[in-house]
């Protein structure tokens, strides 16, 4: 039987998914609850992390050594970055890197690696069931960074540098440990705001809708 580990940096992240795990065994460890079972013919596990990408980075590994995942889709919400990327559309990721370290430290100084690639299959698998359900879907890189994002200004810096269609702060920690690991990861979200001088306002109306949205799409992925 398959086993894909699921990550979402918030309860209201996971509230959606957990809700459909029958008679989930629990399992604490280093202070984060791993909840596992059966799924469309799969084991998933699900975890809340916790916000940042220490946290994500230490539930990745514990769900690689702990439980043996042969995939890992993150789940959530994310700040729009791209222009055209509404509220409540997917951003599905095609890659992912840390915004908040200097390029130059991830390409000259071993082994470190500038950037992290998301799982073509699974990608597909992503945009099938956004396309089946009628949800407006985009590929593209997401970057990562311990600050909510909420600045117009920085928004316009970082597109500059990276071009990338949501901020979040876990999906290149993830992505960071799954390709050490040679684990297949995907990071899936929900945009609940476009990251700029509005965000807070967006965020707040949005965040719970969101959450819902693409915790329904994650469970479909399991089912296929």
């Amino acid at each position: 039987m398959k086993t894909i580990g699921i990550i979402g940096a918030m309860p209201s992240e996971l509230v959606a998914i957990q809700n459909t795990q029958v008679n989930p065994v629990k399992e604490e460890i280093a202070g984060y609850t791993f909840c596992s079972s059966e799924h469309g013919g799969k084991r998933i596990v699900t975890v809340c992390s916790g916000i940042g990408k220490v946290n994500a980075a230490v539930c990745t590994q514990i769900l690689i050594d702990r439980f043996g995942v042969e995939a890992i889709i993150n789940t959530g919400i994310a700040g729009g970055m791209k222009d055209g990327i509404k509220v409540l559309e997917i951003v599905i990721s095609t890659s992912a890197l840390p915004h908040d370290i200097d390029p130059h430290l991830l390409r000259d100084y071993p082994p470190y690696h500038a950037e992290y690639e998301a799982d073509e299959n699974l990608q597909a698998l992503a945009a099938k069931v956004c396309n089946e359900k009628g949800i407006v879907c985009h590929a593209g890189r997401i970057v990562s960074g311990d600050v909510f994002l909420t600045d117009s200004t920085v928004k316009a810096a970082l597109v500059g540098a990276h071009d990338p269609y949501a901020v979040d702060m876990e999906t290149a920690a993830i992505g960071q440990c799954a390709w050490r690991n040679g684990v297949p990861f995907v990071s899936v979200r929900c945009i609940s705001d476009l990251a700029d001088d509005d965000g807070d306002m967006s965020y707040d109306e949005f965040e719970h809708l969101a959450a819902e949205r693409v915790g329904e799409i994650v469970m479909a992925m399991c089912e296929t």
